[in-house]
């Protein structure tokens, strides 16, 4: 313990003496490091807010809708594009088919709305959506103030609405939004409710909407846009069974040919964020081979700036040799100040990759993390790095004959 400490300072020391080239030295393993871990945070950070934002679907729901949630490749999109919509009576058909889901929620939606009050106005970017009651329960949307829509209000289109918090800020401020009269195209809605506010993921808010009874939207915009399910399963044991008995009723409400695939998409939690990985995992990759031809590259470094410690320094080892010192703690000596510099390269590359990730999450209103993993793995990569590279020097400094070390000018 005490050979590891003396040989740490000494290593500090040495380092200390030759500060330019072990500072070009400690770059290049900074550099390496860096790149891995700033890529590796942002991606983390990004990552918990998508998670967070696919949990809101519930690890028991199964979304149906005409297009998938990720799409690639133009060819697919024209595919896609060429589906027959999902239509509100295919889904009241499902309702009635299915015995399993213990709630199948309707909706209709329509962006770009503007939403008024007397003389207020929001931006032209409210999500207007029309939902039957089933989509209260599927959906994670809490009703803080007001009450949801009665049967009434779905069977007699009552222009009622529940409107997201955002809209409430912007028209509402200080006076009580329940029982006023907000106007949405040629809409004119009652606010009986308000939801509980959720934030925003990745800069996107999650309470810039307002939503009417599925009977009002198909009253003044018609049933010709694709609408979407949420299927609830009773539990998880039941999960399958009721994707497969949805899946199977829809198939033949749809009239699909057996072997044909499915003319609609199927989105869940766990689907979400596999695709999500699927695509960071190439930047995932492409972070790693920067890091490995940086710490490569690093590597040769120390192994140089070592060489030529060994050559200042020959003198110096004759001494110690002739004083006693064995070839092991000379290798040892050697080895430590590979490593030291290693290390300290290392951990200047994790500190700014850390303070670079955080700050691309920071713009991009997501949270802030600290990849442990990534960070314990760099901190061994570089280690490894140093003891790897370090290996040479030491080992020629340990088997340098003491006379003529004594003797070197």
């Amino acid at each position: 313990m005490v050979q590891l400490y003396e040989s740490i300072i000494m290593a500090l020391n040495s380092l200390r003496s030759n500060k330019t080239r072990s500072a070009l030295t400690l770059l290049g393993i900074a550099i390496g490091l860096f790149s891995i871990i700033i890529v590796m945070t942002a991606i983390s950070a990004i990552q918990g807010s998508f998670e967070e934002a696919f949990n809101e679907i519930g690890t028991n729901n199964i979304i149906i809708q005409k297009y998938p949630a990720i799409q690639t490749g133009h060819g697919d999109r024209m595919k896609y594009r060429n589906r027959k919509d999902l239509s509100v009576a295919q889904g009241e058909k499902l309702r009635e088919m299915t015995t399993l889901p213990s709630a199948v929620g309707i909706s209709l939606g329509k962006g770009s709305r503007t939403v008024k009050y007397n003389k207020e106005a929001t931006n032209p970017n409210v999500y207007l959506v029309g939902v039957n009651n089933d989509e209260f329960v599927t959906s994670s949307y809490i009703i803080e103030d007001g009450r949801g829509f009665s049967r009434q209000d779905m069977s007699y289109s009552r222009n009622v609405c529940v409107v997201g918090n955002d809209i409430v800020k912007k028209l509402f401020k200080a006076i009580d939004p329940i029982g006023q009269k907000v106007t949405v195209d040629n809409m004119r809605l009652e606010v009986i409710g308000r939801f509980k506010e959720k934030g925003s993921v990745l800069g996107q808010s999650q309470d810039n909407f307002i939503i009417v009874p599925i009977t009002v939207f198909t009253k003044y915009y018609g049933d010709n846009s694709s609408a979407e399910y949420s299927i609830q399963a009773p539990d998880n044991k039941r999960y399958q069974a009721t994707m497969d008995q949805v899946i199977g009723a829809l198939r033949t409400i749809r009239k699909v040919a057996p072997g044909a695939e499915n003319d609609f998409e199927i989105v869940t939690n766990s689907q979400l964020i596999s695709q999500f990985n699927d695509i960071t995992k190439y930047f995932r990759v492409g972070a790693g081979v920067v890091a490995f031809i940086a710490l490569v590259a690093a590597g040769i470094g120390i192994m140089n700036i070592m060489l030529v410690s060994v050559t200042e320094r020959t003198r110096e080892i004759g001494i110690r040799k002739a004083i006693g010192a064995q070839k092991n703690t000379i290798r040892f000596q050697f080895l430590a100040e590979a490593t030291v510099l290693s290390l300290l390269g290392g951990i200047s590359g994790i500190i700014l990759g850390l303070i670079g990730g955080n700050i691309i999450a920071v713009l991009l209103k997501a949270s802030v993390v600290v990849p442990v993993f990534w960070i314990v793995v760099g901190l061994i990569v570089t280690s490894a790095v140093g003891l790897v590279f370090g290996v040479y020097p030491a080992v020629k400094a340990s088997n340098l004959d003491p006379i003529e070390a004594l003797r070197y000018e």
